[in-house]
């Protein structure tokens, strides 16, 4: 974990999220709080519980980006769930323990990639030996018989093999024999797909049985052509994968998820109320019930092994408009004792959104535009008109916040984009006058803009 003080923390969010402070400094003090428990003597570390969050706010307005660059800055597994999709033991759907299985599989994959990141160079050397062997086989060179008296030739021709074989690598490594097909051989697991149907926790069935059954049967050599400039893919991924030691990469990544794992849950407020007595509502309160155990911590069995997930951050967000955080049951109040509310965005912050974060909408424009050598410009004045427009459809239908800079964006860009690629012209400027024509009129009739915008 990277030890960045919440100030530090606070500073690389407003790179890409605008505005919201409050839930900046709380999810900045939070990351924190785990670097400083890892710090803490061994007898009082499995005490300190994780401070988990509750973000309220309507839809767009940067809940889920918060949480996801959260946990790009610590390097940490992450996961986002929408609460919505499971339900109690007894309903069809899916069970809460798959939020944990999910999130190992994420670790193991992030663990698994920054071991192949460390093992780059040895594999790809591995694999241009390989190509080596395709490209000029040792078995085509003349057999030489040892009868006792035939050494100085058999060296002779060893060496003029390894010159030979030199120069090719050189040449190879220079890019020459990229585009020229080769057959290779790579080999994979025999395990027939098998579909496993029933209650909840059998979504790991199947793979299980698979795995069972791969490690039994053998392996199944398959031979394919393909460039040499992707059959060095392939080949330096296998021999990677030949390298790297998988337990340790279990190992790693079952102590990430532990210490270090970030769960996002989406609309909390769905599951949020009282058990009705009938109707689609019936599972709202058993779902809370089943989540609480995850949250409060338990072991969760993965094909990994068994994943503690006391230490696990939880971050929860929902709009709450019909319900309130006091709905949940009080033992999930209690899970999660950090509540920010979030801010509705003005249209200042939407001027903001369009221009100052690293994946402003409108960079991203540009940059498309770019690939096709066309110069895109915004005029000060248009990206204000933008902005005014957003807000203004946001206020008169419903509001989705930052999400509606999409729609009008597309809507004004529509037919630049389409024509462009026949188009000769290669500066593009965008004025009031053309966002006024083409997206502020559509925005003043209420039957209009709820159909486009």
């Amino acid at each position: 974990m990277k030890p960045m003080t919440p100030r530090q923390i606070v500073r690389e969010l407003d790179k890409y999220i605008v505005g919201q402070e409050a839930a900046k400094k709380s999810v900045a003090i939070a990351m924190r709080n785990r670097w400083r428990r890892l710090q803490v003597p061994d007898h009082l570390r499995e005490e300190i519980m994780p401070n988990n969050i509750i973000l309220i706010g309507s839809t767009g307005v940067g809940k889920t980006e918060i949480a996801r660059r959260l946990a790009m800055l610590a390097d940490a597994p992450f996961v986002k769930v929408e609460a919505s999709k499971f339900t109690e033991v007894g309903y069809v759907g899916r069970d809460v323990e798959s939020i944990i299985r999910d999130l190992t599989e994420v670790a193991v994959s992030m663990v698994r990639h920054e071991k192949e990141a460390e093992v780059e160079a040895k594999a790809l050397e591995l694999a241009d030996d390989r190509l080596l062997d395709i490209l000029f086989p040792l078995d085509d060179q003349p057999v030489v018989v040892h009868d006792g008296g035939g050494s100085g030739e058999d060296e002779e021709l060893r060496a003029r093999h390894q010159r030979t074989r030199d120069k090719l690598r050189k040449r190879l490594q220079a890019g020459e024999f990229e585009d020229r097909l080769v057959e290779i051989k790579t080999h994979s697991d025999v395990s027939p797909m098998m579909q496993v149907m029933g209650p909840f926790g059998m979504d790991d069935v199947a793979i299980n049985i698979q795995e069972m059954l791969g490690n039994m049967l053998p392996k199944k050599s398959r031979s394919q052509k393909t460039t040499v400039e992707e059959a060095r893919k392939i080949l330096a991924a296998e021999e990677a994968g030949k390298i790297i030691d998988m337990d340790e990469v279990i190992r790693d990544a079952l102590n990430r998820v532990e210490e270090m794992g970030i769960v996002f849950i989406d609309e909390l407020d769905k599951i949020a109320g009282e058990r009705a007595s009938s109707g689609p509502d019936v599972s709202r309160e058993g779902v809370q019930r089943d989540i609480l155990p995850i949250i409060e911590g338990c072991n969760v069995v993965t094909k990994y092994g068994v994943v503690q997930t006391d230490h696990v951050l939880f971050i929860a967000a929902g709009a709450f408009h019909v319900s309130k955080p006091s709905d949940l049951i009080p033992e999930l109040q209690g899970r999660f004792p950090i509540r920010v509310e979030m801010d509705d965005l003005t249209e200042k912050d939407f001027v903001k959104i369009l221009i100052h974060p690293r994946n402003a909408l409108i960079k991203q424009y540009e940059a498309l535009l770019a690939t096709e050598g066309v110069r895109l410009s915004f005029d000060k004045q248009a990206i204000k008109e933008i902005a005014r427009v957003a807000f203004q459809v946001n206020e008169s239908n419903e509001n989705i916040g930052a999400r509606r800079l999409h729609t009008i964006l597309t809507t004004l860009l529509e037919d630049i984009l389409f024509e462009q690629p026949e188009g000769s012209n290669k500066e593009i400027a965008i004025t009031p006058a053309m966002v006024r024509t083409r997206v502020a009129s559509i925005a003043s009739d209420p039957d209009l803009s709820r159909y486009i915008l």
